[in-house]
C-alpha cells in the first residue's frame, strides 16, 4: 500500500479517486452501499422474528411483548452508543480495514444467534450486533470524503445512503421468505452468508485505492493509523467548532422526521383517516418512492451548486411545509398523501447533503470522530422521537398532536442552519 504525502486532502481525494478509469470510481459509493444494505439487513431481522410464534416459542416470549421490543431498543441504544463513541477508528485505523472487521464481527455475531435459546443471550448478541454495526455510516462518510472531490460528494453520499431504504425493501421480504422455507435459525444463518460476497465486492474494489493517508495526520507517517495524541489535539478542534454542533442539531431535528414518519405514518392512515390496511399499505410505500426521487435529485443539485446548508435548510422548511399541507387538507385521502409525499421528497433533498455539509465544515484529520458523533446523536434522539409520538397520541386521541411535533422539528432544523447558509 502506498503512504505517498498528498499536497491536500482534495487533491489527495482527486488522486484517489482517478486511480479507477473514467466511472470506475463510483464502484467505490456501490461498494459501500453493498455493505450498508447488508447492516440493514442484520438489523431488520428480529423485526420479523418477534412476530414469529416459532421464535417466540423457542425463546419463552410467547405473550412477553416488552421483552420483544426489547431486543430492538437493545440494539437501537448500542448501536447510537458505538457510532458516537467509537467512530473514530476510521481516523485511527484504515477505514477499509474498520469495513472488513465489522463486516466479519458482525458475520460472526449473526452465526452464534442461530444457536442460542435463550432471551438474555440473544439480548446481549443484539446489543453486541449494535456496537459492531455502529461506525458503519462514519467510517463510509469518511471514505466518501478522502476519495472523491467536494463537487462529487453529495452524490456518491447519496449513493450510499440508499442502502438505507434499499436494505428494508429487500430485507424483509428475504428474512420472511428464509423463516418460512428453513425456519428462524436459517434467517440468521443465511445474513452470515451473504457477507462473503460483500466482503469479496469491497476487496475487490478497494484492493487498489489508499484510503489511509488522505487525513493530514497521516500525510507524512509511515505507520497505518494516526497517534492517538495527535488524534485527540484534532478531536479538541472539533470539538470547540460551533458550526459542528449546529449541523448535529440539524441531525437530531432531520432524524426526528425520519424516525417518526417510519413508525407512525401507517397508523395515522389508517386511524385518524380511516383508510383500510390493504390501500395504507400502497398509500405508505408513496412517501418513501417520493424520499428516494428526493435524495436523487438533491444530490445532483447540490453537487452542481455547492450549497450545502441552504439545501439542507430548503429540504427542512419543505418537509415541515408538507406536514402543514397534510394538516390543513381534509376529504381528499390523494391530496393527503400528495402532500405527505412532498413532504417526505423534500426531507429526501437533505440526506445527500448533510453529509457532503459535514464533510466541508469538519477536519479531514478527525472526520470519522465527527460522522460518528453526528451520527450517534441523531440516531440516539431519533430513537426517543416514536415513543414520544405515542406519548401525544395517548394524551390527544389522536396523530395529529404527533405531525405537529414533526413540523415543529423539521422547522427548528430548517432555521439552525440559517448562520451557517453563506459560508458553507
Amino acid at each position: 500500500m502506498s503512504h505517498t504525502a498528498a499536497p491536500s486532502p482534495a487533491t489527495g481525494a482527486q488522486q484517489d479517486a482517478g486511480q479507477m478509469p473514467g466511472l470506475g470510481r463510483w464502484l467505490v459509493p456501490l461498494a459501500l452501499l453493498a455493505c450498508v444494505i447488508l447492516s440493514f439487513f442484520d438489523k431488520i431481522s428480529i423485526a420479523v422474528l418477534i412476530s414469529s410464534p416459532a421464535f417466540q416459542a423457542d425463546l419463552g416470549l410467547t405473550g412477553e411483548s416488552t421483552k420483544l421490543g426489547l431486543l430492538m431498543t437493545g440494539f437501537l441504544l448500542s448501536y447510537g452508543a458505538s457510532s458516537m463513541f467509537l467512530g473514530f477508528l476510521g481516523d485511527i485505523f484504515s477505514p477499509r480495514s474498520c469495513l472488513y472487521g465489522m463486516m466479519i464481527l458482525t458475520a460472526a455475531i449473526m452465526v452464534i444467534m442461530g444457536f442460542v435459546d435463550d432471551f438474555g443471550v440473544l439480548l446481549g448478541l443484539r446489543v453486541l450486533l449494535g456496537i459492531a454495526e455502529g461506525p458503519m455510516f462514519a467510517v463510509a462518510y469518511t471514505i466518501v470524503k478522502r476519495l472523491f472531490p467536494p463537487k462529487e460528494q453529495a452524490r456518491a453520499t447519496m449513493l450510499w445512503l440508499l442502502g438505507t431504504p434499499i436494505g428494508a425493501t429487500l430485507g424483509f421480504p428475504f428474512t420472511i421468505w428464509v423463516v418460512d422455507q428453513f425456519g428462524w435459525r436459517a434467517s440468521f444463518f443465511a445474513i452470515a452468508l451473504l457477507t462473503i460476497p460483500v466482503v469479496l465486492i469491497v476487496y475487490l474494489v478497494f484492493r487498489n485505492l489508499d484510503v489511509t493517508t488522505r487525513s493530514p495526520a497521516l500525510q507524512h507517517s509511515d505507520h497505518s493509523h494516526v497517534p492517538l495524541s495527535t488524534h485527540r489535539t484534532a478531536t479538541a478542534r472539533l470539538l470547540k467548532r460551533w458550526s459542528f454542533w449546529s449541523i448535529c442539531l440539524f441531525n437530531v431535528a432531520f432524524l426526528a422526521y425520519l424516525w417518526g414518519i417510519n413508525s407512525w405514518l401507517p397508523t395515522y392512515l389508517v386511524q385518524d383517516k380511516g383508510i383500510d390496511l390493504d390501500q395504507a399499505g400502497i398509500f405508505s410505500s408513496l412517501p418513501f418512492l417520493a424520499m428516494l426521487v428526493g435524495e436523487v435529485l438533491g444530490a445532483i443539485i447540490s453537487d452542481r451548486f455547492d450549497r450545502r446548508a441552504l439545501m439542507c435548510s430548503i429540504s427542512m422548511l419543505g418537509a415541515g411545509l408538507g406536514l402543514a399541507l397534510v394538516l390543513s387538507i381534509e376529504g381528499s385521502n390523494w391530496a393527503m398523501i400528495a402532500a405527505m409525499s412532498f413532504s417526505a421528497a423534500m426531507w429526501g433533498v437533505g440526506a445527500p447533503n448533510v453529509f457532503a455539509l459535514l464533510a466541508k465544515a469538519t477536519p479531514s484529520d478527525v472526520s470519522a470522530t465527527a460522522g460518528g458523533i453526528f451520527n450517534g446523536l441523531g440516531n440516539f434522539s431519533g430513537a426517543l422521537v416514536p415513543v414520544l409520538i405515542g406519548s401525544l397520541i395517548v394524551a390527544t386521541g389522536n396523530m395529529t398532536a404527533g405531525l405537529m411535533f414533526m413540523m415543529a422539528m423539521a422547522f427548528l432544523g430548517a432555521c439552525v442552519l440559517l448562520p451557517l447558509v453563506r459560508r458553507y
